[in-house]
């Protein structure tokens, strides 16, 4: 019989052996081979070592010449297995995941993808992270259409960029349907290793309706809460703007295209109040207005995690978050020129027609 390779370690081979042993970290195969060198260089034989440890007594000499060889290095990881490497075809899982959809999905996953080609899910997952593929996520979007885009755009983009003189521009709009939302139960607040805690079902004690007005010179913002937002309700605001701004001042407001702000008695309000000069940002294009940003402020810091128990509850936590906004108000600066953002919409636009025209052929 063939003598089993003689097994000398050092102190610090045989500390790093003992801790590879005794980790709960380390695979489990490390782990083992590293107690079979530690038996051999006790001097205990290969059956001894296979039947101690439960292992077959082959197993025990690979790893106990392999160590002999190389040292640790050796037992480290396995070699190279024989066989014709695998082909795998990228181009062809590219093309299935951005020309394709599963049967009965809107999207593959790597696993489904892989059960389509015949290839490992984290063969699939090399290839996308490659690629800069992400097919779990998507993005939403929205092209304006409106025929008179281009002027409204100039127009906007005009009082932010060069606000006329002796003017105030405010931007306007409503932030309807805020309800109060009581937790059914108290959360836990939020300590060191564990994040604030909320419940996922609410009770609803009714809804307001939160009327804006951003000014783009210094930030500062005009609220008022109101039960519904009609043509009686956008008046009031509209009066509460003409009071507490500058007399000296014309008044230059950003609006959307709602049918409230271009109701018969709200031009007839404006035509007695000249110094009020209404600019309407194009259909479906409200990132135009700025007044937007404000309520994703609003929302995230004040309402999203919000408890109330009713609507006056909530109507005057609204307030309270203006005051404080007003205080240390910060102007939103624009930066954007109307010809780089018609531009983008044009590249838009061209890639939706000719996804259009491929789906048509």
């Amino acid at each position: 019989m063939r003598a089993a390779a003689p097994i000398t370690l050092t102190d610090e081979e045989r500390t790093k052996l003992t801790q590879l042993a005794r980790s709960r970290t380390a695979s489990v195969r490390l782990a083992v081979r590293a107690q079979i060198i530690l038996r051999a260089a006790k001097g205990e034989s290969n059956e001894a070592i296979a039947e101690t440890l439960g292992v077959g007594r082959v197993q025990v000499g690979r790893w106990r010449q392999r160590y002999a060889q190389g040292g640790l290095a050796a037992i480290a990881k396995d070699r190279p297995r024989g066989g014709r490497p695998v082909r795998v075809d990228s181009a062809r899982i590219v093309h299935l995941t951005t020309q394709t959809n599963p049967e009965g999905a809107t999207h593959w996953s790597t696993r489904t993808l892989a059960a389509k080609v015949g290839v490992s899910d984290t063969t699939v997952l090399r290839i996308w992270r490659a690629h800069g593929l992400k097919p779990h996520l998507v993005r939403s979007f929205k092209v304006s259409r409106d025929p008179a885009f281009v002027e409204k755009l100039e127009d906007i983009v005009g009082l932010y960029l060069n606000p006329p003189e002796h003017a105030l521009v405010l931007c306007c709009d409503e932030k309807g349907q805020v309800q109060a939302l009581d937790r059914t139960q108290p959360g836990l607040p939020l300590k060191n290793g564990r994040a604030g805690t909320m419940t996922h079902d609410y009770k609803r004690h009714g809804t307001t309706t939160l009327f804006a007005a951003l000014s783009m010179l210094d930030g500062q913002v005009i609220g008022q809460c109101q039960k519904r937002h009609r043509h009686t309700e956008w008046l009031a605001f509209l009066r509460q703007i003409d009071h507490e701004t500058p007399k000296d001042r014309d008044l230059h407001l950003v609006c959307d295209n709602y049918a409230t702000h271009k109701h018969p008695k709200v031009r007839a309000w404006l035509a007695r109040h000249p110094r009020f000069h209404m600019h309407f940002t194009p259909t479906s294009a409200s990132w135009l207005n700025r007044v937007e940003r404000f309520f994703r402020d609003i929302t995230t810091e004040r309402l999203r995690r919000g408890v109330f128990r009713s609507v006056p509850e909530l109507t005057t936590a609204i307030k309270e978050y203006i005051t404080v906004h007003n205080e240390n108000p910060k102007p939103f600066i624009w930066t954007a020129k109307a010809g780089d953002i018609l531009e983008k919409v044009i590249r838009a636009n061209r890639r939706l027609s000719s996804r259009q025209n491929e789906a048509l052929h």
